[in-house]
């Protein structure tokens, strides 16, 4: 992104497209683009994060309310060392200081075989509009999420979650229904790059196959689809020059891991990995 804006007639480019010009056609736009040596999906998907980058987007109440909520704090070994606000754990001043916190990815399919991603709402403060897995979130300090035996907090949390994100009922997904496979420790800016937010977590990473009855919640969910092997492996490939955005952790799950699981859903206990923190 840094190399493109260097370029004036780029920079130039960018500009017409974050201010959606009335007169000017997608057709223009295209050409202009082809001259840039650069595809005009390539280039929306930056202009749009320049867009959004550089405007002071007023956060959403109900996500500011969220904040507040007490995530557990670890160490790089995964120990629990305390607890701090989802908004501090979520500030890239605390993360470059090394804040670390416990997190969960679940991946929920049906019994076709799909995996069933969401695209997160643009009211979420980290990474908005994004397409990631099933549901993603924090076991949170409190009585009941914080039980580690069998990951079993972690597992609560995950069912509360899919309750608040997409409107699972809890007896469609049982704790005893998540199959705990492994952990992974990555750090990524927030997308767009607004020098204020971003993730560092250890993602625990949680599987489950069955059908379910979704109603999101529009504040957490802009949309969803259940995707085949292909489907998915269609989007990793192309998300980039079709200007898809696409969370940092599924890409990585997806890339490293899901693939292999996805052969033997009757049986992902066989590639349980709890000793083992990826770091990613």
């Amino acid at each position: 992104m840094r190399n493109l804006i260097r370029s004036k007639s780029v920079y130039s480019f960018l500009k017409v497209l974050v201010r959606s010009e009335a007169n000017r056609s997608t057709a223009t736009l295209n050409q202009k683009a082809q001259g840039l040596h650069i595809s005009f999906s390539r280039l929306r998907y930056f202009a749009h994060a320049a867009a959004m980058a550089n405007s002071h987007r007023e956060l959403d109440d109900t996500q500011i309310k969220l904040l507040q909520e007490e995530c557990i704090l670890v160490d790089k070994n995964d120990k629990n060392i305390g607890s701090a606000s989802k908004k501090k754990c979520h500030l890239l001043k605390n993360i470059d200081e090394g804040m670390l916190h416990r997190a969960f990815s679940v991946f929920l399919f049906n019994k076709e075989g799909e995996l069933l991603i969401q695209q997160r709402s643009d009211a979420k403060i980290t990474f908005p509009g994004h397409w990631t897995n099933t549901c993603c979130s924090h076991p949170l300090n409190v009585t009941g999420e914080l039980e580690e035996a069998a990951a079993v907090g972690v597992r609560r949390a995950a069912q509360r979650k899919l309750k608040h994100e997409l409107g699972i009922e809890p007896e469609q997904v049982p704790v005893d229904g998540f199959h705990y496979l492994t952990r992974i420790h990555y750090r990524s800016n927030n997308v767009p790059d607004d020098k204020t937010w971003g993730e560092h977590e250890i993602d625990y990473i949680l599987l489950s196959q069955r059908d379910v009855d979704l109603v999101p919640n529009e504040n957490e969910v802009k949309d969803y689809k259940f995707v085949s092997r292909k489907d998915l492996k269609d989007l990793l490939e192309t998300a980039d020059e079709k200007g898809i955005l696409l969370t940092p952790w599924f890409r990585l799950v997806a890339n490293t891991f899901l693939f292999g699981w996805w052969d033997h859903l009757d049986n992902v206990d066989q590639d349980n990995d709890h000793s083992t923190i990826h770091r990613m």
